[in-house]
């Protein structure tokens, strides 16, 4: 009863920035359960990539290539994968860049708006799209990828633009699920802690940053990108049939200090 509600079988899922890290991780859990993957990214050959990973696993998956800042894009593939599947059953979100550490006064307008511009604008326009089908098939769930600063403040490095696009995702996301929820459409997010991924594998020979990162997080490590693709998975499914409008932290008890 329990643990069949976490299958997806017959499910069609689309996960956003799923070349590698967060996204291949969460592509792979969502196959795992039975659900064809559309592993789309805007680096054509890191999700072709991602793709071979996930057949040669016995999972069924497919490449889409897609820039999430591209509405016309985005617009277009949502259509043509429900014409050709059917329907879009779930869409993760998880698709974001961070280009941390730069002082709030020194940002330039081009910096603010290409991290507001993939990190809100493309998870928007993502729901949009594929909302739209959801809601005329009345039923569909999103997950969107937060962060834990969408809720605290990061240090040692400044990152007002990142955080400030989190807290909006997570804000984004309470106000699709209020106004999609009676329509079948459940909506919820994830704020992952640090994850150890190739992006971060830096702050290892940084000791303030290792300090601060790890010192402030009471579990004592980075989080593994396989441990936000269980949640991903269990919001997805129908194991969270009654959650809507949730932003779950996965943060290692980093926002208890």
């Amino acid at each position: 009863m329990y643990l069949e509600k976490f299958e997806l079988p017959g499910k069609t899922a689309i996960v956003t920035g799923a070349g590698q890290g967060i996204g291949l991780a969460c592509a792979e859990a969502l196959g795992e359960a039975g659900a064809r993957v559309i592993v789309a990214d805007r680096d054509v050959a890191l999700a072709k990539s991602a793709t071979a990973q996930l057949t040669g696993k016995g999972f069924q998956a497919e490449t889409a290539e897609m820039d999430v800042t591209d509405s016309r894009r985005v617009s277009e593939l949502a259509d043509d994968l429900v014409a050709r599947h059917g329907r879009v059953d779930i869409l993760v979100n998880n698709a974001g860049i961070a280009r941390s550490e730069t002082p709030a006064e020194t940002v330039t307008d081009e910096h603010w708006l290409n991290v507001l511009d993939v990190n809100l604008n493309g998870t928007f326009w993502c729901c949009r799209a594929f909302g739209k089908h959801m809601l005329a098939a009345k039923g569909g769930t999103i997950v969107n990828v937060g962060s834990m600063s969408g809720f605290i403040v990061n240090k040692p490095q400044e990152q007002c633009y990142y955080n400030a696009s989190k807290a909006a995702v997570h804000h984004l996301t309470k106000s699709l699920a209020a106004e999609w929820g009676a329509r079948g459409v459940r909506v919820n997010a994830v704020a992952p802690t640090y994850i150890e991924t190739p992006l971060n594998a830096f702050v290892k020979s940084n000791p303030k940053m290792w300090d601060a990162w790890i010192g402030g997080t009471p579990m004592g490590r980075l989080g593994q990108v396989e441990e936000i693709a269980s949640v991903v998975l269990f919001l997805a499914s129908d194991a969270a049939s009654l959650m809507t409008g949730s932003i779950v932290l996965v943060d290692g008890g980093y926002t208890c200090w």
